[in-house]
């Protein structure tokens, strides 16, 4: 009888060497049995990764792409509460069906090499990909970049949105080291756009080694903030000098950092002008239309709910940000569940001013930390913790039932904390 696709995910976690949240790091496993498959490159690829904002950059590049009338394929990671949130073919999550197809293509090839949950996920992804012959692929870089399994296709264009301290047992102790790894996916003449205004040097001599294109935020291609506009700036396509397009629409995500992730996208497009053109109004209703679950996301109401899966100090502090800007709350009941290899002290003193109340709430899984654990941590901090909850849903219904109609709550810290409030209050990804 043919496995059903959660019996699909079960046995490949169940074959994974170190687990389904285990990371091994390497191309060569992947790369043969890409090539077993006989995949190859035929739409053009754009290859985005960064420490944050690389989800919400692959987004917008969809969203875009799609109102210029291109079929798109979307390979993402992780997903929030269904696998196939992580492989969309315009805008839409791949069926059960197509995976389960795509994953038992994927299991016949392999042979005797051995895949973990990352790399069987992303050739499979690329599987339903050709099958529903897309004019684009866009990929986001799971870890790093120089040794990810996406790294296995050939990009047309490459993003690096930012590089910032996460996964620091992998990448590296620092952002010279991390910035090293993440720009392990430039290639010789292929644009390659790096949204760190202050890039590490190891990225820099990477791109010059390799012959990348570089464009740097500030300096090749960027971004002006206006009164209820922006402006983007950049080389312009194909005539030389600089191209800027003014008036345009704040993007549908929310957050100052989005109009970063935006000037991202569009250098991307401009670089691959030849290839896959774009309008002005295909530009203005895509950045207008997209919607990613978990990105400063607030939900109506009093009092408002806001979600936001950020998980190292740097989104942790546009998090902070962002709520600085939201306007008068009176208190901010904040539930926090994190994974414990994460930096959960400088995420808590990033967020310090602007939470009251603190939920500390345990995770599914292994990795994750303890509420216990949280709130030794908060109170070390200095931190007022309010009470500790076995369960992301059980520190929302607390907050829920103890918050004023002036006040808001913030469910943060992790996908998984973020993906227990959307279940607990009974919403899609």
């Amino acid at each position: 009888m043919p496995l059903r696709l959660d019996g699909w995910l079960a046995r490949i976690e169940a074959r994974h060497p170190r687990g389904s949240a285990g990371i091994e790091l390497g191309l060569e496993r992947v790369a043969a049995v890409k090539l077993h498959l006989g995949q190859h490159e035929s739409c053009p690829v754009i290859l985005v990764g960064g420490t944050n904002g690389k989800g919400s950059t692959c987004a917008m590049l969809e969203r875009i792409l799609l109102a210029a009338g291109y079929r798109v394929g979307l390979y993402t990671s992780p997903h929030l509460l269904h696998y196939n949130e992580r492989v969309r073919i315009d805008g839409v999550a791949a069926s059960d069906a197509s995976l389960c197809g795509a994953f038992e293509r994927v299991e016949h090839a392999r042979g005797e090499v051995a895949l973990t949950y990352f790399e069987f996920g992303t050739l499979a992804a690329w599987e339903v990909f050709a099958a529903a012959a897309t004019d684009v692929v866009i990929l986001e870089v799971g870890l790093g970049g120089r040794l990810d399994a996406t790294n296995i296709y050939e990009p047309a264009c490459t993003v690096v949105t930012g590089v910032d301290l996460d996964h620091m047992e992998f990448l590296g102790a620092d952002r010279e080291a991390i910035g090293r790894e993440k720009a392990g996916i430039f290639r010789a003449r292929v644009a390659a756009i790096c949204g760190d205004a202050r890039p590490p040097q190891s990225l820099l001599d990477h791109a010059a080694r390799v012959g990348a294109g570089l464009q740097v935020m500030g300096r090749d291609f960027g971004y002006q903030r206006q009164e209820q506009q922006w402006l983007y700036w950049g080389p312009a396509p194909g005539a030389g000098g600089i191209l800027r397009r003014g008036g345009l629409a704040f993007p549908a995500l929310r957050g100052e950092r989005q109009l970063a992730n935006a000037a991202c996208a569009l250098a991307a497009l401009d670089a691959l002008h030849r290839e896959l053109p774009v309008a002005m109004k295909d530009i203005r209703r895509g950045l207008g239309e997209v919607e990613l679950a978990g990105r400063f996301q607030v939900l109506p109401g009093r009092p408002p709910i806001v979600l936001d899966v950020a998980h190292n100090p740097q989104a942790a502090r546009v998090l902070a940000s962002n709520l600085g800007d939201q306007g008068f709350h009176r208190n901010t009941w904040a539930v926090f569940g994190m994974l414990a290899d994460k930096d959960v002290e400088g995420v808590i003193d990033a967020l310090g001013e602007r939470v009251t109340h603190w939920l500390p709430c345990t995770l599914d899984g292994r990795r994750a930390a303890s509420a216990d654990f949280l709130s030794t941590r908060l109170e070390s901090r200095g931190m007022k913790v309010a009470a500790r909850f076995a369960t992301p849903a059980a520190a929302l219904a607390y907050a829920q039932e103890n918050a004023g109609e002036d006040d808001r709550i913030l469910a943060f810290g992790s996908f998984l904390t973020v993906a227990a409030a959307l279940q607990a209050l009974g919403r899609p990804a």
